[in-house]
């Protein structure tokens, strides 16, 4: 069985509701190693469901106020909860990219978008260039039919400045990789205010997407969150 357009609007639909869209699917081919679906049998098909800019972020706080203090990754917390009661109603079973064993989210995206990674890692899409997230991905065992995503342009390939990998103080991204100890001793540090006020120099640096950028405050929930403050 391959379900139709109609439920895949439905689905974007439902997640709407909540500042949340749908970032592509793909089907698994059955010689694919696949994750269970809803009733335990092989998954045929997800839909990614993420974010573009901070749309989420309002319904996030929203439903965080009604939350015990002290609750652990609310962000997450919130993401599963609302993500999954969509995948109840569409009877699909719902996944996190913090479940584990860890799922193959990143490769997921890039197979649903077509997306390649810039030199921070993020994936950069062409319209909202590094802000973007995927908080989850609903797993059917039908098929969908979805259009076979285009290549997406990718923005880093024209950038000459790069000047996303010249406006951290302390070099934590290079061609080596990301240096996790130096970004967080830095942040951590006397000296990491701006970055723990408005997010990473290095990503805020990229000049594309600005549009979409996350506000100095969502930012600054996700530096405490990585940096564990």
């Amino acid at each position: 069985m391959i379900f139709s357009r109609g439920t895949i609007d439905g689905i974007a639909a439902a997640l709407a509701v909540h500042g949340l869209i749908l970032r592509g699917g793909f089907n698994i081919a059955d010689d694919e190693a696949a994750p269970a679906g809803n009733s335990g049998s092989a998954a045929k098909s997800a839909l990614l469901v993420g974010q573009a800019g901070a749309a989420p972020w309002p319904h996030f706080q929203r439903w965080l106020v009604r939350q015990a203090r002290g609750i652990a990754n609310p962000l997450d917390t919130w993401s599963r909860e609302v993500i999954g009661a969509v995948a109840q109603e569409f009877g699909a079973r719902a996944v996190s990219p913090s479940d584990r064993p860890y799922l193959p989210f990143q490769q997921w995206a890039m197979r649903a978008e077509k997306l390649k990674p810039s030199p921070l890692g993020i994936l950069m899409h062409p319209t909202y260039g590094l802000w973007h997230a995927y908080r989850g991905a609903l797993l059917f065992e039908e098929g969908i039919f979805l259009p076979e995503p285009q290549e997406a342009i990718h923005l880093c390939d024209t950038c000459v400045e790069k000047p996303c990998m010249k406006s951290c103080p302390v070099d934590a991204y290079s061609e080596r990789g990301f240096a996790h100890e130096a970004c967080l001793g830095h942040v951590r540090g006397p000296r990491g205010e701006p970055c723990r006020a408005g997010g990473c120099l290095d990503r805020n640096a990229c000049p594309y997407g600005t549009s979409y950028r996350y506000p100095s405050g969502v930012q600054a929930f996700h530096m405490a969150a990585f940096a564990r403050l």
